[in-house]
């Protein structure tokens, strides 16, 4: 049998969602998978699952509200003694990324960086600093195919370009989903118990955060009230301060009665009616994973057209067909686009069966995982 190849990867944190990643990478009889993982105050740990994974210290260190961070677990690492390939946190930050790329060129580790591939707030500076680290690695392995179509444009080896899409695990949203879905009248006690009303119904869920734009949402129930006077926003999440100033803000536009904050749910199934009783998911700005979590419960997403100030996973949304795009900082155009699909049940029909699939096929975590192996085996194979 062929000697598997040893594969560390290096990351800040050992985040819950990253969880199912590695489990289904380490499924793979070529891949021997070994995590290592920091803390960080913002990413909280969990427990490995079916995968081996050691915490390594992260030192990290704020420099005029910047941190900086070195990571033993990279320059460790990069040894023939220790692995074939490493992939590496894409993080021009790490005070000890240059050199463990550096170390590992010279070992013959092969090395993939995993990341972004830009910055919210690109800059010339910016984009020079990251590439000329990117030019120190075997292969680049992005989150989505917009930031690596930008490099293959700038005339990068197609050879060593990966899109690995950021994915969420979809097996506990459709065992959630479908749990529900078995008993309707459970479905229907809980719309009574919530005192949910005919609707219709917006749906947010996530952290409670200025970056997000709840403001924006709360200003286009405002224009849409008059006519939808059932309506309602439930607002799932955490954030005492941001919620604070959104109550406000409703107070102010009237629609106080229209806007209610549930406040923060972690388990899959006690959120899933929330999903299943709502006709739309509004993530005003910044949305990233929420978008699949949505549409693995089959809900049409509305959010920013500003990609830019997105995150990867706004790639997934393909407008007219699982969702809309509004104008960026428009609440006139945040509600006209709620109103079309809340007035179109056969438009939000269309949409709710192409979100689903769009999960399924395309943002499924079985495709992401398999670009990560193909990565791996590139890299393993490069001489």
């Amino acid at each position: 049998m062929t000697t598997p190849i040893r594969l560390i990867i290096q990351q800040p944190s050992l985040a819950k969602y990253r969880v199912p990643v590695f489990r289904e990478l380490a499924k793979y009889p070529d891949i021997d998978l070994r995590l290592l993982y920091g803390a960080r105050p913002d990413l909280p740990n969990v427990e490995a699952d079916e995968f081996k994974a050691e915490p390594v210290y992260l030192w990290q260190k704020n420099i005029r509200g910047q941190y900086v961070f070195w990571h033993s677990a990279q320059w460790n690492s990069a040894s023939r003694k220790q692995a074939d390939v490493l992939i590496l946190t894409w993080n021009p930050r790490y005070a000890s990324l240059v050199p463990t790329l550096l170390k590992a060129k010279a070992k013959g580790v092969r090395t993939i960086l995993w990341g972004h591939g830009y910055s919210k707030t690109e800059s010339p500076i910016r984009t020079m600093m990251r590439q000329s680290v990117a030019k120190l690695a075997t292969a680049l392995m992005f989150y989505n195919q917009r930031a690596a179509q930008s490099y293959l444009d700038a005339g990068w080896d197609p050879q060593s370009i990966f899109v690995a899409r950021n994915s969420l695990d979809q097996g506990p949203i459709q065992n959630a989903k479908a749990a529900w879905q078995r008993h309707p009248g459970k479905l229907e006690q809980f719309r009574r118990e919530q005192n949910l009303g005919p609707g219709p119904h917006i749906l947010f869920v996530s952290r409670l955060d200025p970056a997000n734009r709840l403001d924006l949402l709360v200003e286009g129930v405002a224009k849409l009230a008059a006519e939808f006077p059932n309506l309602q926003v439930n607002i799932v999440g955490n954030g005492a301060g941001e919620q604070e100033r959104v109550r406000k803000l409703a107070d102010a536009r009237g629609v106080a009665t229209h806007v209610r904050f549930v406040g923060p749910i972690y388990d899959e199934l006690a959120l899933a009616p929330w999903f299943l009783t709502a006709n739309v998911f509004c993530y005003p700005a910044n949305i990233g994973l929420s978008i699949l979590h949505a549409f693995g419960y089959g809900l049409p997403v509305v959010t920013s057209d500003d990609l830019s100030g997105q995150n990867p996973e706004i790639e997934a949304l393909q407008p007219g067909k699982n969702g809309l795009l509004y104008h960026h900082n428009d609440a006139d155009a945040l509600a006209a686009c709620l109103h079309s699909i809340l007035r179109n049940p056969e438009v939000a029909k269309k949409m709710s069966t192409e979100a689903v699939r769009t999960v399924a096929e395309e943002f499924s975590l079985q495709n992401m995982v398999g670009q990560m192996a193909a990565a791996v085996r590139h890299c393993a194979t490069k001489t």
